[in-house]
Order: structure tokens, then sequence, then C-alpha cells
């Protein structure tokens, strides 16, 4: 149990600690941390994404979501759309596809050349157990 604490341990250190540079990433390129993670969730659908798929990919509340959403149309950088039935699609405006380029884009350039770093191999290997873990924590929640 020892070994398995202090991993445990570990793990949860490295995960706040890549909390902590993706929250100095956000100071530093002048966002905040839930319009980093809007803006990064979007750019990885390209331009637009949904908003419930900025909810589920960020982990942020509803509430932060449209408020910081609202700031963003507010900004100039994002729009809402209707997508159907109840469902809206976030797009980067102009502007906000010139302030992704220079913020969010930059995050994701940063994180690819980190990558680039390792083996295809321990790529697919590190996301394969962190997919397991994901589901494995993910069925044991299930169970509170």
């Amino acid at each position: 149990m020892n070994t398995e604490f202090h991993s445990l341990k570990r793990f949860n250190h490295l995960i706040g600690e890549l909390d902590a540079v993706y929250h100095e990433a956000s100071l530093k390129l002048g966002m905040s941390d839930s319009a980093s993670k809007i803006l990064y969730t979007i750019c990885n659908f390209g331009d637009s994404c949904l908003l419930t798929d900025v909810c589920h990919l960020t982990g942020l509340t509803k509430q932060t979501v449209h408020s910081a959403v609202h700031k963003l149309e507010q900004e100039g950088i994002v729009s809402l759309e209707a997508a159907g039935n109840k469902a809206k699609r976030l797009r980067l405006t102009e502007e906000g596809k010139r302030y992704a380029s220079q913020t969010a884009l930059r995050i994701l350039e940063a994180e690819n050349e980190a990558l680039l770093s390792w083996s295809r191999e321990d790529v697919e290997r590190y996301l394969e157990l962190t997919e397991q873990f994901l589901v494995s924590l993910r069925e044991k929640v299930k169970e509170f």
C-alpha cells in the first residue's frame, strides 16, 4: 500500500504541476484560465465547437463557461450561434482567430513540441495509460 500511496501522491503532484504550467501560460498570454481553456478547446476543433463540448472537455462549470463566453463575445473574440435543438455553437470571429493564434495556438504548439521530444511509442504508451486510468477512475466514481 505504501508504494501505491507514494505513486498516487506523485501522480497528483504532477497533475497539479501541469495545471500550474497551464495557469502560468494563460497569465503570460494575458488570459484567464477559463478563457484559455475555452479558446484551446475551440482551436482543437478548428474554429468552432459546441458549447457542450467546451463544458465536457474543460471540466469547467456551465456557469463559468457562460460567464467567460459572454466576456469573450463582448471582446469580439467569439460568437454564439444556434446549432439545432437547444445546442449552441461557439465560433471564433476573425479577430478571435488572430487572438487565438497569439494565445491558445501557442499553447498547443508548445505541447506538440514537448511531445515531439518523445518517441512515438512513448507518446502512445502515455496516452494508453492515461486513458486506462481515466476509464478506471470514472468507473470507481460511479460507485459513489
